[in-house]
């Protein structure tokens, strides 16, 4: 009877591992592609002309004397999903971010929202301005990156960044690639650089957007400040 039981309990965890590895599979299978490697079919840009072109398989983000804060978008929108990609700041320097869950102004658009001290005020933005959550990307020295900001709305979302200091403040690296993972579910969102969960909060104003890879305005600066991307794919949680 022992050597039977034996057998039966090896099938069935030959079984479980072989689900497992088809779950595994098909996962793996579900993942979007937002980046093909070689053009930037599917994407477009908005609010700025900041320069964007693909080598060796990387989208490489150039910042331009003059240029208002400018962003690759996706041409589609996603609402619950999984975001993962790869940044390297070539230029520290340079302050950037992806957008996520974000929309882009089809006309002049006002925004109305109380301060922290409760003092209403108003936001105008120009047509084809990006607007909505960003993931902040930024030199380690700043400490913000993993961050959320409201980019062209409420701006700094302080709940939602990192102590100075923090091990969340040190998980951006100078000089290497970072991982990035944005989580989004419903009203609640997540943000993980390098393995190190940064900002875990809810919000409930936008459910579904564009993603968006920035390059920010350097004003007057000639430097051809860059930051590159690679590996950006999505996850549909339905």
């Amino acid at each position: 009877m022992k050597n039977i039981r034996k057998k039966h309990v090896t099938s069935i965890l030959i079984i479980v591992v072989a689900f497992t590895s088809l779950n595994l599979n098909a996962q793996q299978e579900d993942w979007i592609q937002l980046f093909n490697g070689k053009t930037l079919d599917g994407w477009s840009i908005h609010s700025g002309f900041a320069k964007y072109r693909v080598e060796n398989g990387e989208i490489i983000g150039t910042a331009v004397k003059g240029s208002p804060n400018t962003f690759l978008c996706t041409d589609q929108s996603y609402s619950d999903f999984i975001l993962e990609f790869e940044v390297f700041l070539v230029s520290p320097e340079l302050n950037s971010g992806v957008q996520f869950r974000s929309m882009i102004a089809k006309k002049e658009t006002v925004f109305w929202f109380r301060n922290d001290e409760g003092v209403l005020g108003k936001k105008t933005i120009p047509a084809d301005r990006v607007y909505g959550y960003q993931v902040e990307i930024a030199g380690e020295e700043v400490g913000s990156s993993g961050g959320i900001y409201d980019e062209a709305r409420r701006a700094f979302m302080t709940p939602w960044w990192p102590e100075k200091g923090s091990k969340e403040s040190k998980a951006f690296k100078n000089n290497q690639w970072n991982k990035y993972r944005v989580e989004c579910k419903g009203d609640s969102i997540r943000t993980i650089v390098n393995g190190i969960v940064v900002a875990e909060f809810r919000d409930g104003l936008n459910y579904e957007g564009i993603i968006g890879l920035q390059v920010h305005d350097v004003g007057q600066d000639p430097t051809p400040y860059e930051v590159k991307w690679r590996n950006i794919r999505l996850l549909p949680l339905d």
